[in-house]
């Protein structure tokens, strides 16, 4: 086996690219760069060859795999940061509601003094947005541009 090893490192060294996959095709390739006379020292040369670059090329493509699954998992770490960041710093989603016995003009949020519901049913992912309802005893204002109309 280390002869046959030898010769085929040998061949390879001087014509490799006259080699591929195909068993058949190194034999002809071996007949024509080589002086070894054996027919049968000639095939297990030509299979070691064979064997040795489909198993180059398996190598090869695994590891453009491997580059290519590196590279997405990396953009996907990458991109993970970024959104994980955001409602972390985002503070927890209320629904508030202003009383309606206590009308205030100049806002619509309710009093400090009460509590404010806060609604855990939405996903932490997905941000409800805050709603707040304006006292119903106030009515609103027509400018002059809505009274010609």
């Amino acid at each position: 086996m280390d002869r046959i090893k030898r010769l085929s490192y040998q061949v390879l060294d001087n014509h490799k690219s006259k080699f591929g996959e195909d068993f058949a095709d190194n034999k002809k390739v071996l007949d024509q760069v080589s002086i070894v006379r054996s027919k049968g020292l000639k095939n297990e040369i030509a299979g070691y060859i064979t064997n040795y670059i489909k198993k180059e090329v398996r190598e090869q493509k695994a590891k453009q795999a491997r580059d290519q699954a590196s590279k997405a998992q990396a953009e996907s770490q990458a991109v993970e940061e970024t959104p994980v960041e955001a409602p972390a710093a985002e503070p927890t989603p209320e629904t508030t509601e202003a009383p309606a016995a206590e009308p205030t003009p100049e806002t619509t949020e309710a009093p400090a003094a009460e509590p404010t519901p806060e609604t855990t049913e939405a996903p932490a992912a997905e941000p409800t947005p805050e709603t707040t309802e304006a006292p119903a005893a106030e009515p609103t204002p027509e400018t002059t541009e809505e009274k010609s109309e």
